[in-house]
């Protein structure tokens, strides 16, 4: 009999979801997952998402069939108010999973995809420490000659919302967005804002992926060609 004693490959993708989860669980960060598929006011209005706002359109929202104001959820922020209904400051999570938008595929955008989404609610909270522990994450993960800056961004649930640009390689990219938690987030969610202060933050593991194993197309990483994995 053949003795056949290869052993199997973890896809990229999950070999680097358990790189994130484990950096953020060191520094304090604790990890929680919820619902594919969610009701509106988790998904948009708890989030402060306008009615109008063009992201509750067909063009970037899946709506579920016969279930009104049910969504495939556009983003793994919902977690954090489920998180937040459930428990009160300090509260400091981590939220990995697969998320869903109807748009266009090609070489970095899918319809399906992947997000990690941090959570920090306490007294003292601010940019400076949304700023520090985006570094550090990405000088663990990364090496320690990674750059970050911040630029003013709007997202309606931070106030102020930033973009946060990487200098990897020499050259700077745009890798996720942030901000301090808009009050009316904490409102919905009974925290009040005049005691407590967040930070969130939601970076795209695909493109982290990408980053890592200087992979060019997203696409390549659904496919399920063995080739592909094999090579990790």
């Amino acid at each position: 009999m053949e003795n056949n004693d290869k052993k199997g490959h973890l896809h990229p993708l999950t070999q680097v979801m358990q790189e994130v989860t484990t950096i953020f669980g060191e520094m304090g960060f604790s990890i929680e997952v919820g619902p594919e598929i969610e009701d509106e006011w988790h998904n948009f209005d708890a989030l402060n998402v306008p009615k109008d706002h063009p992201a509750r359109d067909m063009q970037d929202t899946f709506f579920v069939k016969g279930k009104k104001e049910t969504v495939m959820r556009t983003h793994t922020s919902p977690v954090q108010i489920h998180y937040m209904q459930e428990h009160e400051p300090p509260i400091k999570i981590i939220v990995p999973g697969k998320v869903f938008r109807h748009e266009a595929t090609d070489a970095t955008h899918e319809a399906q995809f992947h997000q990690i989404e941090g959570l920090y609610v306490d007294k003292d909270v601010s940019i400076a420490h949304l700023k520090g522990i985006l570094l550090e994450f990405f000088k663990r993960f990364l090496g320690e000659e990674v750059e970050i800056r911040l630029r003013p961004g709007y997202f309606p649930f931070v106030e102020p919302g930033v973009e946060v640009d990487l200098k990897f390689k020499g050259k700077w990219l745009e890798v996720l967005g942030a901000g301090m938690v808009h009050p009316n987030v904490l409102k919905n969610v009974n925290i009040d804002p005049e005691k407590y202060k967040g930070l969130a933050f939601g970076i795209g593991l695909d493109r982290l992926m990408m980053m890592k194993y200087n992979i060019p197309d997203v696409r390549l990483s659904y496919e399920g060609d063995l080739r592909f994995v094999n090579q990790f």
